[in-house]
């Protein structure tokens, strides 16, 4: 159903494909498809250059289009979460407009490298994937704020994280990590990093000197004790959970 003349909303319609007519919308702004049995997307959708919101989540997409990278006008909303997706086509990196993409709930087991060229993401979520490390081109996303990547296999992090200064919060449950890499040490505005589930056994005495940190979760962790550094953090009036 049409909501304005520039909105198409096709929310849960069983539509199993979507229809020809989609495609000569050029006008839209706003692209609903969610949860609609999709397995496929035309690379027609390029044609929608005026989009600033699409969203195919809730679909059973195994690919993507590398025509997606045409939608330079994207600069709100990306939505292919919960589908099955293996790969990202590396033309997302041209999407440099764009706030917020969820590429969640998918069968990911790495991100493009081209992923740095999104330098106007905020907020990034790959959570429930099959990633094991991220690129280094990551840390060039410097206007991120929140990176969600918990349940997927990562043993490390880039020594690039040390780029994102704006990261407010960082969800890192359930992977496989032993550690955080040195470079995080100067992060101004990191307020919560959640390290539950992992294999973490000590900690680095750089957490204490985290200017902004306010909750530090290391729940379900092995990790050897540092009463010092907890201690300080605590006096800092941050929250530590162990």
């Amino acid at each position: 159903m049409a909501v304005t003349s520039q909105e198409l909303n096709h929310w849960r319609r069983g539509l199993g494909t979507v229809p020809d007519s989609v495609w000569l919308r050029t006008e839209l702004r706003v692209l609903i498809l969610a949860e609609n049995g999709l397995t496929e997307i035309s690379p027609r959708i390029g044609r929608l250059r005026r989009l600033h919101t699409l969203d195919l989540g809730h679909n059973a997409l195994t690919a993507v289009p590398d025509e997606l990278g045409e939608l330079t006008g994207l600069d709100r909303y990306l939505y292919l979460h919960d589908n099955r997706l293996a790969e990202l086509p590396r033309s997302l990196g041209r999407l440099t407009r764009l706030r917020y993409l969820n590429i969640g709930e998918n069968a990911l087991t790495r991100l493009p490298d081209t992923v740095g060229g999104m330098s106007g993401l905020v907020e990034l979520r790959a959570q429930h994937n099959r990633l094991k490390n991220l690129p280094e081109s990551v840390g060039s996303l410097g206007g991120l704020r929140e990176l969600w990547l918990r349940g997927n296999g990562l043993v490390r992090l880039p020594d690039s994280a040390g780029g994102l200064t704006e990261l407010r919060h960082l969800d890192l449950r359930e992977n496989s990590l032993t550690g955080l890499p040195d470079a995080m040490a100067g992060l101004p505005l990191l307020r919560h990093i959640d390290l539950r589930s992992n294999r973490i056994r000590a900690l680095p005495d750089w957490l204490a000197g985290l200017p902004a940190l306010e909750k530090l979760d290391l729940r379900w962790n092995d990790i050897a004790p540092a009463p010092r550094l907890l201690d300080e953090l605590a006096r800092r009036g941050c929250v530590v959970l162990t």
